[in-house]
Formats: structure tokens, C-alpha cells, sequence
């Protein structure tokens, strides 16, 4: 028996290494229509097969879950923390960003949008934003340093990491939405694809740019690990013999593309486009003359509404700046057949092989509109296991000033005219650019806009979801902006379930915390 064949009655379990993601997905494919083992077909097929396999049971059958299978990590750096934020907001994501907490962004630059002849004054604002970055991070540190003394026991590398990232977390409500990141993805085929349309679709230059290089990075040679050391093995081999073996030297430079068939006709989402263009002007309509009414950092929603209310409401709700109750409010007063219409708008546009949008993602228990910094937003736009429908961002609804139980505020540590007199200034740029340019440059002056500009955002979801988002960003080593969210979730669901506050294990941020403690 060969020693890869399995033995009787004993399942065999092996990791695969090597193989480039579109020739195994073509091998895990071929197990509903061929008895070979996985490793019968990796030494069977090629690159060659296996593209003639997918363009047609991918593209002509329809058979989307194949690219499932096919899973491809992506470095995608000197973007900005806009551009991250859309290019990250998939449910069916994997990957890790810079830290503000961890890393210093005072090297990072930004990005320049084209503002139409306006550069100078988003500059300044940018510019007056990092300079308060930079005195804040700084000053918060010494602040800190002087309040919290270092225990004996406690090693002074560690102390002084551990106050540097207490300090970040105060400072990073000054970086602009333009600032410069970098992140890595792992995703699979399907999810690029719709990823790379998404962005392509997208109202900003910068998102666009970034579609079209990802659907060419996955078309493209990818970066090989092991290239100089291969390289240099053969070299070596050359001059020892004279020659390289062609065999060794395609094997180990052979270049390989990541998904140059399951992404490459990826193109912008007319559907998207379309609908998105349709339901802000009836946004618009809809809720003309209203004023944004004040709502609470978190407001669960109740789910007594008929169904066909959840949806109109849903599908207006990224399009506007009202908090989900006035829209869904005014939804409800509505007549059955504009309600109707308005749920048609959802899908006039909708092509043969479009999945239906994420405001038709309804029906979940638990509905939390949340209204935050855009800072602490990121971090929980990370819970994937809930339905997210975002709006844009915007001054409509202010920014937060940073504060915790225990902590030095920015008054104590003298450095509140400072924060204060750049998010002025930040947010006086950003109306000048939206209200002096047209069309896309106007949209472009959200990126002056600092992370402590509020956002807001449906998250609806099920009780376990609730009760792990809650649990996990309460914890005393988490940032405050999200604790406070955590616990007024958790309050929410007290007040209006009280049968189920026992599921939660929750750390009461009204308390005081360690500040050594991460």
C-alpha cells in the first residue's frame, strides 16, 4: 500500500502547501465530480486546466461557490483610512490594519483627493490636525507619566508601552480621515470579486484607483517569499555546473497569479450605482424639511414593525444622516404603495447575477443604531457576524472629545484649546469644500474630516452576537469610545429584554481602570 494511500477504516488528514489558489480550487471542486484524491488531482491538473474549468462552471454555470475555495492574501498599503474603511466593510473579510494604539502616524502622510483648485485649504486643515496629533500623543504621555508611577515589579519598557498607547488612544481622535494606513487581507475569490465591483462603484477617485489595482494585483505575478533565496540556490548551482536545471528553475521562479480567471471580469456594480443614486433622492424627498433629531450613542431599535416598514427603512437609511427610528418613523407613515415603492427602488436595477443589497438583510432581532466616533467605529466595524448599513460621513452630528474613568482629561493635561482649535478648523474646511465644489470634489472633503467626527451606523444582529460584542469591547484593556458602546448595548438589551441580561459577563465602564492594565 502506498504510504499516500489511506488505511482501511482510518480518514486521512493532510495540509496542502504550493499549490496556487485557483488550481486548488479547481482540485476541491473536482471532488463532486471525480473519486481522485486531492493529491491525484493537484499532480493531475494545471493552471491551464484549471482556467478552462472555471470559465465554465464559474462564468457560464453559475457555480459561485467554487471561488469560494480559493483563498488569496493581499497587502494593500498607502491607502487612506477612508479608503480602508470601504475597502474592509465585506462580511465575509479576513485581515489586520495599523494600529493607531500601537503605531505612530506622525510619518505616515495622507492622501490628496483632487478638491478642484482647493488643495491649499485642505492641507492646512490636514496639516493643523497632525500638528495636534503630534502635541497631543506627546503630551498626553508626559501627563500620564506623571500621574500612574511605575510599579517595582513592572519592567520600564513595558511601562512606558503600555502609557505610549494610552497616549495614541487619546491622540487618535485627531487623524484625518485622509491619513495613510496599511493593511493585509486573506479572502477568498468570490469575495474579491465583489469587493473589486463594490469599489469600482465607488464615489471617490481613490476607492476606484484601488478596485482596479486589486484586480490587477490578482492577475498579475504575485510576490514570491522565497524568490532571492531561490534565486541565489540556482545561481549557486550555475556556478558549481555551468548550467541551472531548467525543471529546478521553472519550479522554483516559475511566476504565479493569485486568481487571473475568477476576478478578471470584475467591473463596477451598475445595480449599486444606480440604486444608490435613486434611494438618496428619494432620501431626500422622503424626509425634506426634517431636522436630524438628538438620539442616544446607542438606540435598540424594537422589531414591531411590519416587515415591509424594516425594509423601506433599511434600504434609506445608508442614503441620509437620520437615525434609523425617524427614518423608520416616517416610513411608517407612509402610504402601503409608497412603501412598496420605495422597496422597488431596491431592485428596478437589478442585473441577473446581482445578489440583492444589504438593506434586504432583514428580520434580525436585535437593532442597534449606533452614533459614535468614526475612531472607535472602525474597531467595531470589525464584527462580521451581523448585518452593518453605514451612512456617509459627515459634521452633521458633531465629534467627541476623549474621556475615560481615571484618565487624565485633555483639560488636566492643558492640551484642550489645542484639540479643540483643530477639529474647528477640520470641520470649517470640511464645509467650505462641500459647499463650494461640485459632485464628486465635494464628496472628497470628508477626508479632512478627524476620527472624532461621529458616525453613525445600523448593526443589526442576534442575541449571541450581541452578547459577544458587548462582552469583548467592555473589557477593560478595549478603548473607551467602544466600551461606552458596549455597556449601552448591553443596557439597551437590560431595559427591553430584562430576562436576558444574565447572559452577559460585562465590565461596568463607569469604573475606573488600571491604566497599566492592557
Amino acid at each position: 500500500m502506498s504510504s499516500e494511500e489511506p488505511k482501511p477504516n482510518e480518514t486521512d488528514v493532510y495540509a496542502i502547501h504550493g499549490a496556487e489558489p485557483e488550481v486548488l480550487a479547481y482540485a476541491m471542486a473536482r471532488y463532486s465530480r471525480s473519486s481522485l484524491t486531492l493529491r491525484e488531482s493537484l499532480k493531475e491538473i494545471s493552471a491551464q486546466k484549471a482556467e478552462q474549468f472555471l470559465n465554465t462552471f464559474y462564468f457560464q454555470y453559475g457555480h459561485r461557490s467554487i471561488a469560494d475555495l480559493a483563498h488569496i492574501p493581499m497587502a494593500v498599503e498607502q491607502l487612506s483610512l477612508l479608503a480602508a474603511i470601504v475597502l474592509v466593510d465585506e462580511q465575509r473579510w479576513d485581515g489586520q490594519e495599523r494600529s493607531t494604539r500601537y503605531q505612530d502616524f506622525r510619518r505616515s502622510g495622507w492622501y490628496t483627493p483632487d478638491l478642484a483648485g482647493q488643495t491649499s485649504l485642505f492641507r492646512e486643515a490636514v496639516e493643523l490636525l497632525f500638528r495636534g496629533y503630534d502635541e497631543v500623543s506627546q503630551g498626553m504621555l508626559q501627563t500620564l507619566t506623571a500621574a500612574v508611577p511605575k510599579p517595582e515589579t513592572m519592567k520600564q519598557d513595558a511601562y512606558e508601552r503600555t502609557l505610549k498607547a494610552r497616549a495614541f488612544d487619546v491622540a487618535r481622535y485627531l487623524l484625518p480621515l485622509a491619513t495613510n494606513t496599511s493593511l493585509g487581507q486573506i479572502v477568498n475569490a468570490r469575495t474579491l470579486e465583489t469587493q473589486v465591483a463594490r469599489l469600482l462603484t465607488s464615489e471617490f477617485a481613490e476607492v476606484r484607483r484601488l478596485g482596479e489595482r486589486l484586480r490587477t494585483a490578482a492577475a498579475e505575478p504575485a510576490w514570491n517569499v522565497h524568490q532571492d533565496a531561490a534565486q541565489a540556490v540556482l545561481d549557486e548551482q550555475k556556478a558549481e555546473s555551468g548550467t541551472r536545471p531548467a525543471v529546478l528553475e521553472d519550479l522554483l521562479l516559475r511566476p504565479v497569479k493569485a486568481a487571473p480567471t475568477l476576478v478578471k471580469y470584475a467591473v463596477a456594480n451598475e445595480y449599486e450605482r444606480e440604486t444608490r443614486t435613486q434611494l438618496t433622492q428619494a432620501a431626500a424627498e422622503m424626509m425634506r424639511g426634517q431636522a436630524i433629531a438628538a438620539a442616544p450613542v446607542v438606540d435598540l431599535v424594537d422589531g414591531e414593525e411590519p416587515l415591509e416598514v424594516e425594509l423601506a427603512t433599511s434600504l434609506v437609511y445608508p442614503h441620509c444622516h437620520y437615525s434609523y427610528r425617524q427614518v423608520r418613523d416616517t416610513v411608517a407613515g407612509l402610504d402601503e404603495p409608497r412603501r412598496a415603492e420605495l422597496i422597488e427602488l431596491g431592485t428596478r436595477a437589478r442585473g441577473r447575477h446581482d445578489g440583492l443589497l444589504r438593506g434586504f438583510h432583514a428580520g434580525a432581532a436585535l437593532k442597534f443604531d449606533i452614533l459614535m466616533d468614526i475612531g472607535g467605529f472602525r474597531d467595531m466595524h470589525r464584527h462580521r457576524r451581523c448585518t452593518q448599513l453605514l451612512q456617509q460621513f459627515t459634521d452633521a452630528h458633531g465629534y467627541e472629545t476623549p474621556q475615560a474613568p481615571g484618565q487624565p482629561t485633555l483639560e488636566e493635561a492643558g492640551l484642550s484649546e489645542t484639540y479643540r482649535e483643530a477639529m474647528e478648523r477640520a470641520f470649517a474646511a470640511y464645509r467650505m469644500l462641500r459647499d463650494g465644489l461640485a459632485t464628486e470634489a465635494a464628496q472628497s472633503a470628508q477626508y479632512c474630516l478627524p476620527l472624532a467626527t461621529r458616525c453613525r451606523a445600523m448593526f443589526k444582529m442576534d442575541v449571541a452576537e450581541t452578547v459577544y460584542i458587548a462582552e469583548l469591547r467592555s473589557g477593560v484593556a478595549g478603548h473607551d469610545s467602544y466600551r461606552r458602546v458596549a455597556w449601552a448595548m448591553y443596557e439597551a438589551v437590560q431595559r427591553q429584554y430584562p430576562g436576558l441580561a444574565g447572559l452577559f459577563r460585562v465590565d461596568d465602564v463607569r469604573v475606573s481602570v488600571d491604566l497599566l492594565r492592557r
